[in-house]
């Protein structure tokens, strides 16, 4: 599974109904609120019009930068350490240790959403059930193929659906089976195990080490922060977390005005980031932080393609070879590109260079063990927009053949995607699915095609 970084709402429209039926869950979660300590600023009120899925937070009056929107105490954070459970789970952590390091937690809401006494119940009432959170794991696999054929997230679910059964088979029905008066596998099923693992991927948060610990500690295990969750996300936020050894603050990052949605921030996600941790996508152009994927064995066939003989074929194979020893490359790495630049420079830069190269060039290279001197290094360090186009005419042409490779992998080509944008009778009739998996492909395509105009 994917580690959970910020977080934002799930599908749009889901019951306004809490799980055990209660018609107004949004004053009994505030009526919590107040019992557990957490602050909410007189200026912002929770509500579900005005916003853009589910709940929201929007300024009731006119806010400036810096203003203190609500104040959760940690003590009301629902974690491993706050759980009624938290003693049990800290005696088992070492047979709770797991790829994703999520089961403590997951095991905490196991208990806490199905005990009736749970002091959470108002918290988990603003969901009726975890069904309505609309994650392309929950899709038809079929569908998931068809919508989404391309962009990586079919990949990502798979592993994630590897890793929920996993876990679900290896760590969790052992310790439930070892604790039967506390959890009873018929309720504890795995289909809610599921349900719980897409509530961790689009609500909880993790809190950013210390810069000294950030070699030593693995990442900090993900939590439930009520309130701070009902905000949603866009890339040009409004708002951010920030945490102290008391509390956690939601603050505003700029002026908002009276009516306006405030929005957090998950980090910089791109769009299939977004549809696969948390059931939704931004539409074009909102979202800067979009990104494409070339997929590095894309390359490699690139220059598989376009070598004539057995021999050139034989030393792509080898280019290929070291490019691995020099951990630029992988079988199922991704070369990342921006709107503005390639993420991954360094990586694409050395891979088209070294593909590229003579035999007699290359078999120097490797004498130097892939080092080159300063002023040629120079030369090649970053490659944003601009310097692409500078690429030397080979380098450009075995990346115009990887991104045309890679537009091969859609189901739909771009043109497609913009006749169903530019038409809004026919997109509002699409499916949710379908909008969110447009939004997604349309992205990736249109970085893709200005890359392909960079390098022609």
């Amino acid at each position: 599974m994917a580690s959970a970084p910020k977080r934002r709402k799930a599908a749009a429209g889901s019951s306004a109904r809490g799980k055990k039926g209660s018609a107004d869950p949004l004053s009994g979660f505030l009526a919590w609120c107040g019992r557990a300590g957490v602050e909410l600023s007189p200026k912002v009120r929770l509500s579900r019009e005005g916003a853009v899925a589910g709940y929201g937070m929007l300024a009731a009056e006119e806010l400036e930068a810096g203003e203190v929107l609500c104040t959760v105490p940690r003590s009301a954070l629902l974690s491993q350490h706050t759980c009624s459970i938290q003693a049990l789970l800290r005696e088992g952590q070492e047979a709770l240790q797991s790829q994703s390091g999520w089961v403590p937690l997951l095991l905490a809401l196991l208990h806490e959403y199905t005990a009736t006494n749970s002091p959470w119940q108002p918290y988990f009432s603003l969901w009726q059930d975890f069904r309505s959170l609309d994650h392309p794991m929950f899709w038809p696999k079929e569908e998931r193929t068809r919508l989404l054929q391309g962009t990586g997230i079919p990949e990502a679910v798979d592993k994630d659906l590897a890793n929920i059964h996993l876990e679900y088979s290896s760590i969790i029905l052992p310790f439930m089976e070892s604790h039967p008066n506390i959890f009873d596998p018929k309720q504890h099923t795995l289909e809610l195990y599921k349900e719980l693992v897409a509530f961790v991927m689009a609500y909880s948060f993790q809190e950013p080490l210390e810069e000294e610990d950030e070699d030593e500690k693995g990442p900090n295990p993900p939590m439930m922060v009520p309130v701070a969750d009902i905000l949603n996300h866009v890339a040009n936020h409004n708002a951010n977390l920030e945490y102290s050894p008391q509390c956690l603050r939601m603050v505003t990052t700029q002026p908002v005005t009276k009516g306006q949605e405030i929005f957090n921030t998950y980090g910089q996600m791109a769009n299939w980031q977004l549809l696969h941790m948390y059931g939704f996508a931004e539409p074009y152009p909102g979202n800067t932080n979009d990104t494409a994927d070339i997929q590095m064995v894309t390359v490699r066939k690139a220059a598989l393609q376009r070598a004539r003989s057995e021999a050139q074929q034989q030393l792509v194979s080898e280019q290929w070879d070291f490019l691995c020893q020099l951990e630029m490359v992988g079988e199922e790495g991704a070369f990342v590109l921006g709107w503005d630049e390639v993420l991954t420079e360094e990586e694409l830069s050395v891979t088209l260079k070294v593909l590229c190269m003579s035999e007699e060039e290359f078999k120097e290279y490797k004498e130097q063990d892939g080092w080159e001197d300063d002023s040629e290094e120079e030369e090649n360090s970053g490659l944003s927009n601009e310097s692409l186009s500078r690429l030397k005419t080979p380098c450009k042409k075995l990346l115009y053949d990887s991104v045309l490779l890679t537009l091969e992998s859609y189901g739909s080509d771009l043109k497609a995607e913009q006749d169903l944008l530019n038409n809004k009778e026919i997109y509002e009739k699409l499916s949710r699915r379908e909008q969110q998996a447009l939004h997604v492909r349309y992205g990736q395509k249109r970085i893709l095609h200005q890359l392909l105009e960079l390098v022609h």
